[in-house]
């Protein structure tokens, strides 16, 4: 059984991202994993600028995202797409969260760095009003590309996989539901 940090990147407090969060949590529980929910729209959070030098941090929800992560084995974060990327305040989240020391080290006189979160898998589930293939192959992935390789990929959290559901605009009750049944399959085995 895994430890599951599952983070809800929508902050808007009622949404189709925070269903698909909640929907997540209660099966992977029911298949007997461990489960830690954030929801971006409970934090408290400060939107002061990254300080990438600072040896301590103060701010209680950057201690909490961070205690989340160093317990977890798999991360889930369930985002809208919003205009090619993921809301301001994910992308925060990530500035403040994602620090040198914590989740990245740069070698001395080196271009390269050391990835601190290796040893974790994550799964990001995506919602948007563009259709997925159109998303793919006109657009070219931007969200998926940054995520996979300049965030995740460079803390180290291997493999990162993706579920696009959309489009989310018009969709159907029956269209919803098949969505919440392929997050449940992917809950049972911490995918």
């Amino acid at each position: 059984m895994s430890k599951i940090l599952i983070l809800n990147g929508n902050p808007k407090a009622e949404s189709l991202c925070k269903a698909i969060a909640q929907a997540y949590a209660s099966t992977a529980l029911e298949a007997g994993h461990e489960v830690q929910s954030i929801h971006i729209a409970d934090l408290q959070m400060d939107f002061d600028p990254p300080n990438y030098r600072a040896t301590t941090l103060t701010e209680g929800w950057v201690k909490e995202v961070q205690a989340a992560l160093v317990w977890s084995e798999h991360v889930v974060i369930v985002t809208p797409l919003w205009w090619g990327g993921v809301p301001a305040q994910l992308k925060h989240l990530f500035d403040r969260v994602l620090l040198p020391g914590f989740a990245f080290r740069y070698r001395k006189d080196s271009v390269w760095w050391d990835r601190l979160l290796k040893g974790r898998s994550a799964r990001v589930i995506v919602t948007a009003d563009t259709p997925p293939l159109y998303f793919r192959w006109v657009l070219g992935w931007p969200l998926v590309r940054q995520l996979k390789r300049q965030i995740l990929g460079f803390c180290g959290f291997d493999p990162v996989q993706f579920t696009v559901f959309g489009p989310v605009r018009n969709s159907s009750q029956e269209t919803r539901k098949g969505w919440l049944a392929q997050t449940n399959k992917l809950a049972r085995h911490a995918l």
